[in-house]
């Protein structure tokens, strides 16, 4: 038993498995301890320290006033958390404040600008009342009536845009706007 056990120690196994044939049964440090030399247990707790160490994936809360630091188990899928020390909500995947009424991949497809509390509020007014986003000046704008065409303000007949499709709908603004590299 204790050749098996320092042979698996020696190749980086740490959840070691019973060596009778057929059973699926794991061997406990606590209860190998009797049986093993103390270097060989001590090395089997080393190895098994270490590997926890290295699952553990280490954050910090995302409120500038707390910044406590925070652990997690590597492959848990965590999203709204609380933080131990201020007790805030923050999403622990996006490592930010809670962003409430938004998924996170929608979340981090936002630029770093657009992350704010009061940017994703805008973002579900947005969504809620179907206003597009002139793709040159960024700002965004509602057909109230008429014509299914919309300009934005500064930029006329490059903005034009359907607000049925979202796209643009004459080949010469399309050709304008690549040319300029305002779309990809």
């Amino acid at each position: 038993m204790v050749k098996y056990v320092a042979s698996k120690i020696q190749e980086n196994i740490t959840l070691i498995h019973c060596p009778e044939p057929g059973c699926q049964g794991v061997l406990e440090p606590q209860f190998c301890r009797s049986i093993l030399p103390l270097e060989v247990f001590d090395r089997w707790a080393d190895a098994l320290c270490e590997a926890f160490i290295l699952r553990i994936q280490r954050c910090h809360c995302p409120y500038k006033d707390c910044s406590a630091p925070l652990e997690y188990d590597e492959g848990m899928v965590i999203k709204e958390s609380e933080c131990p020390h201020c007790h805030r909500l923050f999403c622990a995947q996006c490592k930010v404040p809670w962003h409430l009424g938004i998924e996170c991949e929608d979340f981090q497809k936002l630029n770093k600008d657009e992350r704010e509390r009061e940017d994703v509020m805008l973002l579900n007014l947005v969504r809620e009342n179907k206003w597009q986003r002139c793709p040159l000046c960024r700002f965004y704008v509602e057909r109230t009536e008429g014509c299914p065409f919309m300009k934005c303000r500064n930029h006329s007949e490059l903005a034009v845009m359907s607000s049925a499709t979202s796209r643009f709908q004459n080949k010469k603004q399309l050709y304008l706007l690549k040319k300029n590299k305002m779309l990809k």
